[in-house]
């Protein structure tokens, strides 16, 4: 298509009120009742992300609680299409009284970074794809606003989060003391998850329950993909999701994006010149 072609797209879309996902999947031969399918499915990650351990029975209710009317039936059949039905049930050790399971203290409110691999800050969110949705967990550290772990599934379980884990701690191999924070949520709570930052002697923190705000940097983070980035392509596929990602996460993000609380220079620049900041003192 060309510019001007995609110029006029985007304005009829925007007359329209109409995102232009949806003016191709009509142009496509995509039906209103795909379109409303596909709003739905958006209302349901929202409630899933929020309460990952609901099953449809739960996502139905919070639905209605919300002001969808909608059919039980319909809200299964879509979880189902999209794997939300397919979570394991975890068991938890109960260490802050009854009815809780793992939970955490807030360390990273109180820490003053000034280093890297001091605070890691994780989160999950969902990226909208032409039929479906997938899943994007990643890690940053907070001192050079640097993404050092990420993996993209279909799914929300707990091997997700794990591999943005993994792919942190063996690019950045961190020394003891590492404080890593995330929200309660039911992947950053497994055993399996917080045995492997213990094994890797990290201090685990987590936002108070129903506190999202106290994990505002990955929040924020999330809002500069999405709009730098996912509001802008229109991914037919995972595959096509995942190189794309790669490339902003990689390519643009890390490399070439400036910021400003980091003196508008890229995270690996700015980690650049710590280093060389470092040395120059240890000299």
């Amino acid at each position: 298509m060309k510019p001007d072609q995609e110029l006029a797209v985007a304005r009829m879309a925007e007359l329209g009120g109409v995102s232009r996902a949806g003016f191709y999947r009509f142009k496509n031969g995509g039906s209103p009742a795909t379109d409303a399918d596909m709003e739905l499915r958006d209302a349901i990650q929202r409630v899933a992300l929020e309460w990952p351990c609901y099953g449809w029975r739960r996502v139905h209710a919070e639905l209605k609680r919300r002001g969808w009317v909608v059919n039980h039936k319909r809200v299964r059949r879509l979880m189902r299409e999209d794997n939300l039905l397919r979570l394991r049930k975890r068991k938890f050790v109960v260490t802050t009284g009854p009815g809780h399971g793992r939970a955490y203290p807030n360390l990273a409110q109180e820490l003053e970074v000034t280093g890297i691999n001091q605070l890691w800050v994780a989160d999950i969110t969902y990226i909208r794809l032409a039929s479906e949705f997938v899943y994007l967990a990643v890690v940053i550290d907070v001192c050079s606003r640097r993404v050092v772990g990420w993996e993209l599934a279909r799914t929300l379980e707990d091997d997700l989060a794990l591999a943005a884990l993994r792919m942190a701690l063996e690019s950045r191999r961190p020394g003891p003391g590492l404080v890593h924070h995330s929200d309660r949520g039911s992947q950053y709570a497994s055993r399996a998850y917080t045995e492997l930052l213990e094994s890797k002697q990290c201090r685990i923190s987590m936002s108070r329950k129903a506190s999202p705000w106290e994990n505002g940097f990955c929040e924020s983070w999330m809002n500069t993909l999405k709009s730098e980035e996912v509001c802008r392509q229109e991914y037919r596929d995972l595959a096509e999701a995942r190189a794309s990602i790669a490339r902003f996460i990689e390519q643009v993000y890390n490399h070439k994006r400036l910021h400003s609380s980091l003196g508008y220079i890229p995270p690996v620049e700015f980690e650049q010149a710590l280093a060389g900041a470092s040395e120059a003192e240890g000299a």
